[in-house]
């Protein structure tokens, strides 16, 4: 059986399940609400503040559809409870961001500034011109919203300018030598 897919998620307090015979899985808490489609395969219980995954058979898809679903649900829960966030740092001389209404502005060393729109659900904080916090209840949005900012301008090896992750470690390679 799953490692992952075995484990029964707690429901946390405040937040409210609520599963069809379709797998249309719709969580709300206080951040929000989240709702989903899961595979029909899947069956999706809710039993006594807790819900659990199980799977038809053993075989390799069913396998790998139950830790899945089991994770994907445990994140709308704790995105509706304590939201997830992404930070960013930008790095190098002129490269900066602003935030004007909805859409985030990127100053990262080409001819024009880059614009961004920020998507519904989502929340963008710049703190100071070079740091970039992203914020939401759906792990993937938050995630694919970041990464796509880290697309940008990625690290460059040679003296690490470019938009990173916060804590990023970027390997420096050693120049030419003369």
């Amino acid at each position: 059986m799953s490692r992952v897919g075995k484990k029964l998620i707690t429901i946390a307090e405040g937040v409210s399940v609520t599963a069809d015979d379709k797998n249309h899985v719709v969580v709300r808490g206080p951040k929000g609400e989240i709702a989903y489609d899961f595979p029909k395969i899947m069956t999706i219980e809710i039993v006594d503040n807790h819900v659990k995954v199980s799977r038809p058979s053993d075989s390799k898809l069913h396998k790998a559809l139950h830790g899945t679903t089991r994770a994907l649900l445990h994140n709308m829960i704790e995105g509706v409870t304590k939201g997830f966030s992404k930070s960013l740092e930008i790095q190098g001389t002129g490269y900066r961001a602003a935030l004007k209404g909805r859409t985030l502005e990127i100053n990262a060393g080409y001819a024009k500034p880059v614009v961004l729109e920020i998507p519904s659900g989502i929340e963008v904080e710049v703190p100071t011109p070079t740091e970039i916090t992203v914020r939401g209840i759906d792990k993937q949005l938050v995630g694919q919203f970041a990464a796509d900012i880290r697309a940008i301008r990625k690290p460059e090896p040679y003296l690490g300018k470019g938009i990173r992750y916060k804590g990023e470690v970027v390997r420096h390679k050693e120049g030419k030598k003369a």
